[in-house]
């Protein structure tokens, strides 16, 4: 058990950069659904697209193999969402194939810069674009910007960093977790308030029932359960 355990552990990538071949789809509902383009990779990079009216809304995708046709179930490209300036993943070329604006949160500096110059940007505050989904600022500092979208009206919170449910996010007995550089400060005064039906998530497939209760337990025990995380991420890190 302890060989097979190492042999995972040092074998599996973090992240893989090479186009994917297939996907695994995940967090399927009624107006949407995500993807892990890459499920052997210890980051889980999800990416979702929400459907609105018809139209379909992609968030910090990252692209592979016969994902438009998992798109064309839901309606035609509208555009392409980045939620985490970190996140520009496959959103340029996404967007280019389908002809849609890379969509930003207004407050993003420097993620427009960083995207070919051909590729057409779009700037959203409080909503996005005409679609009624909230636009909610979970962090604006120079070394993180991040918003996250909210419909209430399908009750689905679409949260790409602070909250998480890969691995590497969470401790035993919890469905989401904080991310592990925000568990001193979790995002309380953003997300605290929200009664969700269901949190999509940019690192592992989403809490799709229990979600109120799973998201605030997740913000509530962030600081408690923080020893917890650091000590397991420690442990992974040893060579046996």
């Amino acid at each position: 058990m302890v060989s097979t355990t190492l042999e995972k552990r040092t074998t599996m990538s973090f992240r893989i950069d090479e186009r994917a071949t297939d996907f695994r789809e995940i967090d399927r509902f009624d107006h949407g659904v995500g993807w892990i383009a890459h499920p052997e990779e210890r980051m889980q990079r999800a990416s979702h697209a929400l459907e609105v009216d018809g139209e379909v809304w992609l968030i910090d995708p990252v692209d592979a193999d016969g994902l438009d046709d998992l798109l064309a179930e839901f309606g035609e490209v509208a555009g392409v969402v980045v939620l985490l300036d970190r996140h520009k993943r496959d959103a340029a070329a996404i967007a280019d194939r389908h002809g849609v604006p890379v969509y930003l949160p207004a407050f993003f500096e420097g993620v427009a810069e960083e995207l070919p110059r051909e590729t057409p940007i779009a700037r959203f505050d409080d909503e996005l674009a005409d679609t009624g989904i909230e636009a909610l600022t979970v962090v604006d500092s120079r070394f993180w910007q991040e918003a996250a979208l909210y419909d209430r009206e399908t009750g689905t919170l679409v949260v790409p960093e602070s909250v998480g449910a890969a691995d590497y996010f969470r401790v035993r007995g919890e469905r989401l977790g904080v991310h592990p550089m925000r568990r001193a400060v979790p995002p309380r005064d953003t997300l605290g308030g929200l009664r969700p039906e269901r949190v999509l998530v940019a690192h592992g497939p989403g809490v799709l029932s229990g979600a109120t209760g799973t998201l605030a337990d997740a913000l509530e025990g962030s600081r408690r359960r923080a020893p917890l995380l650091y000590a397991k991420t420690a442990r992974s890190l040893l060579p046996f």
